[in-house]
């Protein structure tokens, strides 16, 4: 069995494995328990398949590891693999749709369109593995990057992680603490992780452009996971600004997803401010 094939059958066990899962247990986060694991499977089939003899597929595999243990250890802290600890757009989701409606986006979203982006994702390995070569100084680039970016999502984690602990332990104690996150990487991108989870398989998707030295149809992963994102944060955002109405303020002086200073949006927000005085 040649690799893509031997991905396209583990895809289609887990998505058997997900959506049984979800039925039974009538929790529907099953995927994303899996998402910081499949793509790892996915680049070591791929890598696997050259002996991990070549050095820009076994780049890719350990970046992709490398990847999937910081988001694993981020999720399992979370609870996200605690009995219950699904995800709570799913609630929101549910109680806006029918019982049926939502067993069919379950089936056809949940299960089967998110696991398809996982596989989708990690293709820039097929295409590596395709158009075989050395490792050069672009693909030294890239890895670079990529480590940069993932420095840059651990980074995000850990201030919105120590946010939460600090806010749970405020509300504990009878305090009336800031409701989200504002301060470090939260002061210049609302959602700095989104950018730099993106921006990480980005990379990879760039990695076999340079394997074959042209566009190859395996970027449709990055761009997926980018219509994905978007769709999701403003999903998020509009949770976010039913629960909080401040959170309006947040979004016209910060910049929606690459962190960056907004001298502008800031000025055009303290404007704004002093004209409701």
């Amino acid at each position: 069995m040649d690799a893509l094939r031997a991905c396209l059958t583990v895809y289609a066990g887990i998505c058997l494995a997900t959506w049984l899962l979800s039925i039974l247990t009538r929790e529907y986060s099953w995927v994303d328990r899996i998402w910081s694991l499949a793509p790892i499977g996915y680049a070591g089939i791929f890598a696997g398949r050259a002996g991990f003899a070549d050095a820009r597929l076994d780049t890719m595999f350990a970046l992709i590891a490398l990847w999937g243990l910081r988001l694993t250890f981020n999720f399992a802290r979370k609870g996200g693999y605690a009995r219950g600890g699904e995800d709570y757009r799913w609630a929101v989701l549910r109680a806006r749709m029918t019982p049926r409606q939502f067993q069919v986006f379950n089936l056809l979203f949940i299960t089967l369109y998110q696991n398809a982006i996982l596989l989708m994702i990690s293709l820039p390995a097929y295409a590596a593995l395709e158009h075989r070569g050395g490792f050069g100084a672009a693909d030294a680039v890239l890895t670079a990057l990529f480590v940069a970016f993932l420095i840059g999502e651990t980074v995000a984690d850990q201030q919105q992680w120590r946010f939460q602990q600090w806010k749970r332990a405020q509300l504990g104690v009878g305090g009336d603490p800031v409701r989200f996150l504002q301060h470090g990487l939260f002061r210049y991108s609302r959602h700095p992780n989104f950018f730099f989870e993106q921006a990480q398989w980005w990379v990879v998707a760039a990695f076999g452009v340079v394997a074959s030295r042209s566009v190859q149809w395996t970027v449709l992963g990055a761009v997926l996971l980018t219509l994905l994102f978007v769709g999701s944060t403003r999903f998020t955002e509009s949770i976010s600004l039913a629960r909080y109405p401040e959170y309006a303020h947040y979004q016209r002086r910060t910049r929606a997803l690459v962190p960056w200073p907004s001298r502008r949006r800031a000025i055009a927000y303290a404007d704004a401010q002093r004209r409701t005085e």
